[in-house]
């Protein structure tokens, strides 16, 4: 089994060496397969093009209401998420995007001052640090600093994910949000192909099985994640896919939030959430995850976490929430839609 000094050279070389563009990849894995919201789309218009040329993502991992927050994005690259973002959280806000490499780390650096200009701000809110996702403590990132963790198609490719998410919950702040795309197995791979320099290049060889990583998150506190959006991947490389052997890979958007309060399994306390569409760019609905979109203005029965998520977050002025956790009624029935007692109609969430 390869050395983890090893893998991480390995990681750099191909990063840093061996692509020069996103058309030196060899698969489909590191190509983003979501819609990008319209609103982002126009920001990436203005953003320059070779930050944009050597971008590589999985997915579109900026959550909405970033504005005034603090951004941690890691693996940066580029920076394509990292000025994305700096665009949305404003000048109140600040973005610090943290990677390993130094050839896209570069190309990130000499653009702060004239991606602020087109932004239209006084001063660049980002500040780009190279270090390594396993020790963020080590490039200054300190405990309850970030509102959001965002990061594309990256965290695959570290040696020692369980440090990373560890990391990652030590320096959000209680509320805050973990958001970030990357590459998922259907298994637990072999050796043979998780050492492969390519694979692991190609964000195949890291991918994580996804039930190790429900493990992982509760490993550090964090018992319940939502999944956003979910994506077969297509290599449509016939040499890489004889490599690969017949494990599936899925892209997945994810979101997990750092609330002390959240219980592994849904749990009934008669809840009531209603959004108030006042989040910017979302007025008719806000889309927790791919099982949970509330419509404004309609009332919707949830479980005590999804009401934590929505209340104890960022997104709380934007929801009102009927009831507490004093009561419980049991496992949260996730089988039909059910009004609550005088609030009209409600669909029904589950977790």
């Amino acid at each position: 089994m390869a050395s983890v000094a090893s893998r991480i050279e390995d990681v750099k070389t191909y990063y840093g060496m061996v692509l020069k563009t996103a058309q030196d990849l060899k698969t489909n894995a590191c190509r983003c397969a979501e819609t990008i919201p319209a609103a982002h789309r126009a920001i990436l218009e203005n953003i320059d093009r070779e930050i944009l040329d050597k971008f590589y993502g999985c997915g579109s991992p900026i959550p909405p209401a970033l504005d005034g927050c603090a951004v941690l994005d890691l693996g940066c690259g580029s920076g394509r998420d990292a000025y994305l973002a700096s665009c949305l959280v404003g000048p109140r806000g600040s973005v610090v995007g943290v990677d390993m490499t130094d050839e896209p780390l570069a190309v990130a650096q000499r653009h702060r001052q004239s991606q602020a200009k087109r932004f239209g701000f006084l001063r660049s809110n980002v500040d780009f640090r190279k270090g390594y996702i396993e020790d963020l403590a080590e490039v200054g990132v300190a405990d309850n600093s970030a509102d959001v963790v965002i990061s594309n198609c990256v965290i695959n490719l570290s040696p020692d994910k369980e440090r990373v998410f560890a990391e990652i919950f030590r320096v959000l702040k209680p509320g805050g949000e973990l958001f970030f795309s990357d590459v998922f197995a259907d298994r637990r791979l072999p050796p043979a192909v998780r050492d492969d320099p390519v694979l692991l290049g190609e964000c195949l060889g890291g991918a994580l099985y996804v039930e190790d990583f429900r493990r992982l998150l509760r490993a550090v506190g964090c018992p319940d994640f939502r999944v956003m959006t979910k994506n077969q991947i297509t290599i449509d490389n016939p040499a890489v896919e004889a490599r690969v052997g017949v494990a599936t890979f899925w892209s997945m958007t994810i979101r997990a939030f750092k609330i002390a309060s959240l219980e592994d399994l849904c749990e009934d306390y008669g809840q009531v959430a209603t959004y108030r569409g006042t989040i910017p760019n979302h007025p008719h609905r806000f889309v927790l995850d791919d099982h949970h979109a509330l419509t404004t203005g309609k009332p919707m029965l949830v479980c005590g976490n999804t009401a934590a998520m929505l209340s104890e977050t960022r997104f709380a002025r934007h929801f009102k929430i009927d009831g507490d956790c004093s009561v419980h009624f049991g496992a949260f029935d996730c089988s039909s839609p059910k009004a609550p007692a005088d609030a009209g109609e409600c669909g029904r969430g589950c977790c």
